[in-house]
């Protein structure tokens, strides 16, 4: 359905319109969420996830996320020295003996797993990858692939978790969210390797070859994940660094930086993660701050997300690697089937689940297949639970409907009714749906963000107590924005056809 009229420009002064409505109509729900977050300052509950900031101006700080206080606060010496020291010796290996890189990656990662987590987890976590190496070896992929997913389900339920979770030695703030993230994401780096292993018997990959992919120290602990396949052709290639790479490398180092202090900055002054978890505060705020907070966090996630892999990709790339790139973000979504937080996790599921078995996409029921079957991966991954369970369930029937409307709207009489329209008012309509598509993105996954309550509240009165006039001015808000997305997506294609002229010429 995007694709088609993806050309199509509107007037400018119609575009115009739409940047003014959008910009005001932000600014409007943000100073309705400062003056809240302003007031609940010293509210009882909040006395647990606002403590005190800048003091000097008055001003506390939202410390909900214990994830982002943990890698850019508590730990985040920790985490730049062991960066640091892999960046210092790969240089040194790459300068000295470049052939031996990726056993210096290797080396590196398993004494740095050593040291965190002790031996006894390391050696839990070789023997996983000796398994799936053995099943690789009998070149069958299902058998590959279920390995895979009954060492990814030990660690997610108990109570063989409980049991594994014991081989990690001492205890420190940060075991649980280390152990749960080296051992998930060994997993799927081994079961990547196994079935590349299976699909090119001809190119015979050791085990060697498996432990260098594996534990490169960046990648370990908290992805994203880079396919086997991907890794080792990089990583075998010699490092020669392109023109003007270096500059961007550092381009993107300055821009997660700076994102950081801006996110620091921001929870000063808004308090979107604490505010969620006070249904009774939140249900006082004004339609357009309810709407602006749902909306804001689903944006904060991304930008953590874009955050963290944009540290870990600034590393990878010093090392000649070509990383996944950060997730899309939410404000351009609009379409489930691009919606992700993690864009190696995606591309993990899509070559090895949901392409696999979905082919083109096209057809309804191998696109059904192929999303339940996806989704349930997912939801191992994630860890089983209910809130899980009906994220899945909700974005899993997202993804489907998507199709089902489309199938219906190339048939009959809406195809008729669309070919009588122009090229600019097709494009309306497709950004109308577009809007409610994009609000159905926002509650679907606002429910494992947040709470189950928060998003219930949220329904309510975005679609109860506010129809019509709050939905109909947020659907017409976000109709602005989706238009402005669809502007930019037109400029791209452009450009894109231009570059692809010229190099025809050439």
């Amino acid at each position: 359905m995007r694709a088609m009229g993806i050309k199509t420009a509107l007037p400018v002064a119609e575009l115009g319109l739409y940047s003014l409505v959008l910009s005001g109509s932000l600014a409007y729900a943000g100073r309705g969420l400062l003056e809240a977050s302003q007031d609940g300052a010293h509210r009882k509950a909040f006395r647990e996830s606002v403590r005190p900031g800048w003091e000097y101006l008055g001003r506390k700080m939202d410390v909900a996320d214990f994830e982002w206080v943990m890698w850019f606060t508590n730990f985040r010496n920790i985490i730049v020295f062991a960066l640091s020291g892999h960046v210092l010796f790969a240089k040194l290996c790459t300068m000295v003996a470049p052939q031996l890189r990726s056993w210096m990656y290797a080396v590196y990662g398993v004494l740095a797993v050593l040291g965190t987590m002790g031996p006894w987890y390391l050696l839990l976590l070789l023997g996983h990858c000796v398994g799936l190496y053995v099943a690789s070896l009998l070149g069958q992929p299902w058998l590959c692939l279920a390995l895979g997913l009954a060492s990814l389900a030990s660690f997610k339920m108990d109570p063989l978790i409980s049991w594994q979770s014991g081989f990690v030695t001492g205890t420190f703030d940060l075991q649980d969210v280390l152990f749960h993230g080296g051992s998930g994401f060994t997993v799927l780096r081994c079961t990547s390797f196994a079935l590349e292993s299976c699909a090119h018997p001809d190119r015979r990959y050791s085990l060697a070859d498996l432990l260098k992919y594996n534990f490169y120290l960046p990648f370990f602990f908290f992805g994203p994940i880079m396919t086997f396949d991907r890794f080792h052709a990089q990583v075998s290639q010699e490092p020669v660094r392109p023109e003007g790479e270096l500059w961007r490398i550092q381009a993107q180092a300055g821009l997660s930086a700076a994102a950081i202090a801006a996110v620091d900055i921001f929870f000063h002054f808004f308090y979107i993660l604490t505010i969620p978890n006070d249904l009774k505060f939140a249900s006082r705020l004004p339609d357009s701050a309810l709407a602006g907070l749902a909306y804001s966090n689903l944006v904060y996630d991304w930008v953590k997300a874009a955050v963290l892999f944009g540290v870990v990709n600034t590393v990878a790339r010093l090392d000649h690697l070509d990383p996944p790139q950060p997730p899309k973000c939410i404000t351009a979504l609009y379409v489930f089937g691009e919606t992700h937080f993690d864009r190696g996790i995606n591309d993990w599921l899509c070559k090895y689940v949901y392409d696999h078995i979905g082919g083109d996409h096209s057809a309804v029921i191998p696109e059904l297949a192929a999303s339940v079957a996806t989704f349930v991966v997912t939801t191992l991954w994630l860890g089983p639970c209910d809130i899980v369970y009906l994220w899945s369930v909700l974005n899993c029937f997202g993804l489907n409907f998507e199709l089902w409307v489309q199938k219906l709207a190339e048939c009959g009489p809406l195809a008729q009714i669309e070919a009588r329209l122009s090229e600019q008012m097709s494009r309306r309509v497709r950004a109308l749906c577009g809007a409610v598509n994009f609000w159905a993105i926002i509650m679907y996954n606002l429910v494992s963000l947040n709470s189950l309550e928060f998003t219930e509240l949220v329904a309510r009165r975005l679609l109860l107590t506010g129809f019509p006039q709050t939905t109909l001015a947020i659907l017409f808000v976000t109709y602005c924005g989706v238009q402005l997305v669809k502007e930019r997506e037109r400029t791209l294609a452009l450009e894109e056809e231009e570059q692809k002229d010229k190099e025809k010429l050439e």
